[in-house]
């Protein structure tokens, strides 16, 4: 078997033989799985899968057959067409190499263009060996996405069922909800500490004014804003999917926030209409289902290649304009702001940790004036409305890069600057006895389902106060817990679920 196949591989490589169809396929197999390798979680989307196959294999496969077709016409030489070929099929692997990692990017694609011009001058007499090294190069990347696929093909969501009849609660109460999220906002009871050194005084104050009740001990179960607001939605733990080929990537995330999920699925069976309202993109740009009532951002504004930053939606406006727009119904709206976010996220021997937390504490005071405006808006318009400041995780500071979380840490100021995450609550009448019990975001809404059914039994199926990451950077790697159930700092290696 071997021998034949190596008899083929000869018999191609010596051949003087067009294939246009295998050139094709060749110029854009490899770019197009190295570009799934590299962003899966990004585009995992059927209609996605359709837009880049036929971006990286159609558009050639016209072209190519289209230079095959002309060369007969016109009767080419044998030498133009061995080299216009030749030049098709690399300048094309070079300019959708050059779309895979940089985007479009003018200077690197003409710079394509022109290489791909002088080598195919160069290599035309080697032309199969070209399309063969391109074919190479694609199933030397494939084994890597075999477990992306694996797990994409049998993922399950029964993680989110809940161990009882909570989405069926009758809520006795229905003010307007209002959860707005500042991505990064960490824990009032942390920006005092060595790290961050920040008097937060006159924003806690406003709050205070506006009768919101602090959660200091508030913070998140995951680290970062996919992971953290897929449990939030869930009202479970997902363990970032420990299980059957070890760590589940983040490629579910984004539907599980905005698809149907046990959250939305309890406000529509309380006859609230719901509300996406994003300054950006990020959480739709894998094209999910959006089972909110409505949405600020159409996925028709989205790109297929788009990374989640392309737009700046004026949120605020947004928000408002819903407001006024909605006024005979119980509303639940979701307000996510990219306001302060996180440290940078990617390791650089140049990054300055202070200099990074004093980014990080400029961008909260533009965040602290936005809450203000917005709580202030809603606080004139809607006075009998629950409001929820409630972050994703926090803001990272104290460490060089956000992705210093896949590393072991043991300090505890670092590791609550990773989860600990501000929570500020503005009920609408008394503040509930059973508050103390909202310690972390898994528990947030079935708290506040409690609170306005008046059903103390849900409190029974609260999920544990765990925070978890995944180490990527120690030996052994896989999922830790890094804070137990009472807020201590542990190290503690999860077993597979």
């Amino acid at each position: 078997m071997l021998s034949s196949l190596q008899n083929k591989v000869i018999t191609f490589l010596t051949s003087k033989k067009d294939f246009p169809v295998l050139a094709a396929i060749a110029v854009g197999l490899y770019p197009l799985l190295y570009y799934y390798d590299l962003n899966f979680a990004l585009i995992n989307s059927k209609s996605q899968f359709v837009f880049f196959v036929c971006s990286y294999i159609i558009i050639p496969l016209i072209a190519f057959c289209s230079l095959h077709f002309l060369s007969k016409k016109i009767n080419f030489s044998a030498k133009a067409k061995a080299v216009l070929s030749t030049i098709f099929s690399i300048t094309f692997f070079l300019v959708f190499i050059v779309i895979t990692l940089f985007g479009f990017n003018f200077i690197k694609l003409l710079l394509a263009l022109v290489i791909g011009l002088l080598l195919g001058f160069i290599l035309y007499k080697h032309r199969n060996k070209v399309i063969l090294f391109q074919l190479i190069l694609a199933f030397l990347i494939l084994p890597k996405l075999i477990p992306d696929i694996y797990r994409e093909v049998f993922y399950s969501d029964a993680w989110m069922q809940q161990p009882d009849a909570i989405e069926q609660t009758v809520f006795k109460k229905k003010p307007n909800v209002y959860v707005i999220q500042p991505d990064g906002y960490v824990n009032f009871s942390e920006l005092n500490n060595r790290l961050y050194n920040f008097d937060n005084h006159i924003f806690e104050g406003f709050l205070k004014e506006n009768k919101f009740t602090f959660y200091p001990k508030y913070r998140s179960n995951y680290t970062s804003t996919l992971s953290s607001n897929s449990s939030l939605f869930g009202m479970k733990h997902h363990y970032y999917g420990n299980s059957t080929l070890g760590i589940n990537p983040s490629h579910n995330s984004r539907n599980e926030i905005v698809e149907d999920n046990p959250v939305l699925r309890t406000f529509k069976n309380n006859n609230y209409k719901t509300f996406l309202l994003l300054q950006t993109p990020y959480l739709l740009v894998n094209r999910p289902k959006i089972d909110f009532d409505f949405c600020n951002i159409s996925l028709d504004e989205v790109s297929y290649i788009a990374r989640g930053f392309s737009k700046d939606k004026d949120l605020s406006k947004d928000v408002k304009t819903a407001i006024q727009e909605n006024k005979n119904t119980s509303n639940f709206f979701f307000i996510e702001s990219m306001l302060p976010s996180h440290i940078i996220t990617h390791d650089n021997p140049n990054n300055n940790i202070e200099k990074e937390r004093e980014l990080y504490l400029k961008r909260l005071q533009k965040a602290n004036i936005w809450l203000t405006d917005l709580i202030t808006y809603i606080s004139n318009e809607d006075k009998d409305a629950i409001v929820l400041i409630v972050s994703d995780h926090g803001g990272y500071v104290g460490l060089s890069s956000m992705l210093q979380n896949e590393a072991k840490q043991t300090d505890r100021d670092i590791v609550y600057s990773m989860f600990s995450a501000a929570l500020a609550i503005k009920w609408n009448d008394t503040t509930p006895e059973f508050d103390s019990e909202l310690q972390s975001s898994v528990n947030l809404f079935r708290t506040l389902f409690s609170y306005l059914s008046e059903d103390d039994s849900l409190l029974k199926n609260l999920q544990p106060n765990e925070s978890f990451t995944v180490i990527r950077r120690n030996n052994p790697k896989g999922v830790f817990k890094l804070i137990d159930e009472e807020g201590a700092v542990v190290y503690k290696a999860l077993k597979n679920k």
